[in-house]
């Protein structure tokens, strides 16, 4: 781990490996050791980068409102901070998600492909917007541990507190180490986000869409749309797994990452 100073903050950053960079930017409330399963093996031909974002992990905490865009300013300080010239691979899980496409909105030239995971191109309604604005009040009135118990069902597939309790013990514990200030200053911010329909149809680098079977989230029908719109995207449902694929079916998730990335390499 580093602990690397940009944009006014200070993140704490997985920096692993050598080659063509990939960036690696988790979910909510969560931090970057929900890739572990993937690391070791997307750093043997690859750099890879995967920092907790303002607020999360053991990066700085942030009061009030952190918006997408803001975090993708993060990501683009701590690329230059980090002597990383070259467009990369960004990879975003939910949250993570809308990141990548602030990202694009604003950096695209720094984007050299794009792999979107379990998340959203719409903006919230007005209704789930005030819902987010609620939780984070609540986050920091009372602590992780109601969110915890509210969002955990959420992010699961139904069947992997029995078949796989390690990994809701592990997204449990992720949640629960959150910082408050630093969840409700991003719920906030997803609250603000705005709509990606038409910024879809401008990605034109190599795309990867991938979404669990069982993700009430970020359901299978509403990511299938999402590669619709991305010309020539890929689209894959990862089996046995809800909002967290990357830590449900890692097997499966690391395969299809090491296949896209090889079939980049091959492009170049």
């Amino acid at each position: 781990m580093r602990q690397v100073s940009a944009a006014g903050a200070v993140f704490n950053v997985v920096d692993r490996g050598a080659g063509p960079t990939v960036v690696l930017i988790h979910g909510f409330p969560l931090d970057h050791t929900m890739w572990q399963a993937q690391l070791d093996a997307l750093s043997m031909n690859n750099r890879l980068i995967a920092p907790d974002l303002r607020g999360f992990g053991r990066s700085t905490i942030t009061e009030g409102t952190v918006g997408m865009e803001q975090m993708a300013d993060d990501l683009a300080a701590l690329l230059d901070t980090m002597g990383i010239k070259q467009p990369v691979c960004l990879c975003g899980l939910s949250m993570g998600g809308y990141v990548s496409l602030a990202f694009w909105r604003k950096y695209r030239e720094r984007v050299r492909s794009l792999i979107l995971c379990d998340t959203r191109s719409a903006a919230d309604t007005p209704e789930a917007a005030a819902a987010r604005k609620v939780l984070a009040d609540k986050a920091t009135a009372e602590g992780m541990e109601q969110l915890a118990e509210a969002m955990l069902p959420k992010l699961i597939h139904p069947r992997t507190p029995a078949d796989r309790p390690q990994v809701a013990a592990a997204v449990r514990r992720m949640i629960l180490e959150t910082n408050p200030r630093g969840a409700a200053a991003a719920l906030r911010g997803m609250a603000l986000r705005p709509d990606c329909a038409d910024l879809l149809q401008t990605i034109n680098v190599r795309t990867l869409v991938f979404v669990g079977e069982q993700d009430t989230i970020s359901p299978p029908d509403e990511m299938h749309k999402i590669a619709a719109a991305i010309p020539g995207a890929k689209f894959v449902v990862i089996p046995d797994a809800g909002h967290m694929s990357p830590m449900e079916n890692p097997e499966r998730v690391k395969a299809e990452l090491l296949t896209f990335l090889a079939n980049e390499l091959l492009m170049r």
